[in-house]
């Protein structure tokens, strides 16, 4: 299945009509080595401006997290080192947003969201599509990678200027499994910044959304959830 035709099922599925935000004990990323990351810039209605992550599926649409809303935005991509002006990051205003009709901000549910473009990327070696998991690739993932310029620990007041990656493990466990959505436990995860960002997976599509953190209720290490692309018919 295309990636347009990919985007016509994932469209009719949507309409117009604190959450995690970074990458907790990763590394850096080897620089451009993920070409399908995007950086959102996002002003709320008060002025202020917040980053989620994203991830570019064609010249047109970046695909983040619902809960990702603002007054406005700015698509960043070939970025690395955030802050740093090269001649290959693209700056792209945001023309038209499109969260999950059922998104729920309560439980965080179906969160994911597409952005329009206002007008279209260039592929270059440092900016790049990612395909997605389809409903064929439905069965539990395990080996994944996360991505994101999110605080790296939960005592930092920033934002990592450079793009950071962690391995997680996908869950299976009861009390991990949110609706339409995988989940991953331990040390590594995301964090404040993420979200929005790509659950990368074995075969390089890209399986999930970072969502939301949650703490279990029998004590353990926190849990991560990633919406769940391939139940969307993407």
């Amino acid at each position: 299945m295309n990636i347009q035709y990919k985007l016509v099922i994932l469209i009719l599925a949507l309409t117009l009509d604190d959450q995690v935000e970074t990458i907790i004990g990763g590394h850096e990323a080897v620089p451009h080595s993920r070409p399908y990351m995007a950086l959102l810039e996002m002003k709320t209605p008060s002025g202020k401006t917040k980053h989620c992550g994203g991830f570019l599926l064609n010249e047109d649409f970046v695909m983040t997290a619902a809960h990702c809303q603002a007054k406005s935005y700015t698509v960043l991509l070939g970025v690395h080192i955030y802050g740093e002006k090269t001649n290959g990051i693209q700056e792209i205003p945001v023309d038209q947003v499109f969260p999950h009709k059922d998104f729920n901000p309560t439980d965080l549910t179906n969160n994911i969201m597409l952005l329009k473009l206002s007008f279209k990327a260039h592929f270059s070696n440092t900016v790049k599509p990612i395909g997605l998991a389809g409903p064929g690739d439905g069965s539990l993932p395990k080996s994944c990678i996360i991505f994101g310029w999110g605080k790296t620990s939960s005592d930092s007041k920033y934002m990592s200027r450079r793009l950071m990656e962690a391995n997680v493990t996908i869950s299976d466990e009861e009390q991990c499994v949110v609706e339409n959505s995988y989940c991953s436990q331990g040390d590594f995860g995301p964090g404040v910044g993420d979200s929005g960002g790509p659950l990368v997976c074995e075969d390089g599509k890209a399986y999930g959304v970072v969502s939301s953190a949650f703490n279990p209720h029998g004590g353990g290490p926190k849990m991560y959830n990633y919406a769940k692309i391939p139940h969307y018919g993407c």
